[in-house]
């Protein structure tokens, strides 16, 4: 195949888009199309960016298609989420409702019952984890409930028995003081 030539304004062009982006890969395409200019072969190009040489074909194919947009990414890695932004409104919907007010027991979200409630809601199941991620992408921070009786205990029986449980650690026979 013929040597690979580029203008000055090309070579400008690419140059400006390789220091301009933040995209790894989008990077490595303009690296691909300059040092093919530079006269350099593919496996040496692959080898040198890690990565196949049906990579460098497709960048060169991609770059005399389109110039420098041939060399921006098309769409991201992986499927599309299931986490979409039907979900994500239900989310933030679900998140700023009372669990009690929905008719549950108890006051507070977890992740478990979050997947568990969304589920039914949505018909989108994710694992906890999974959730717990959406969630920090989301801006929500993610605690574990601190379990505690108060408001489900006789508070005057409790302080009553903290205070004697009090007085018995601090006597020296460890009883009462009106039975010592």
């Amino acid at each position: 195949m013929a040597a690979w030539k580029l203008t000055l304004d090309e070579w400008d062009a690419v140059d400006d888009f390789r220091f301009r982006t933040r995209d790894a890969s989008e990077f490595r395409n303009a690296l691909i199309i300059l040092k093919s200019a530079s006269g350099e072969s593919k496996a040496v190009i692959a080898q040198d960016l890690r990565c196949s040489v049906a990579t460098v074909d497709i960048m060169r194919r991609r770059y005399r298609e389109s110039r420098v947009e041939g060399l921006r990414r098309h769409s991201p890695p992986g499927r599309t989420s299931r986490a979409d932004r039907k979900f994500r409104k239900a989310l933030h919907k679900l998140l700023a409702t009372p669990p009690q007010d929905l008719g549950y027991g108890f006051s507070v979200w977890s992740a478990e019952r979050l997947v568990q409630h969304l589920k039914l809601v949505t018909g989108v199941k994710f694992s906890t984890s999974h959730l717990r991620r959406i969630l920090k992408a989301e801006g929500f921070s993610f605690q574990r409930p601190k379990h505690t009786m108060k408001g489900k205990r006789d508070e005057r029986a409790y302080e009553k028995a903290r205070l004697e449980l009090n007085v018995l650690k601090k006597s020296r026979c460890g009883r009462m003081p009106a039975r010592c």
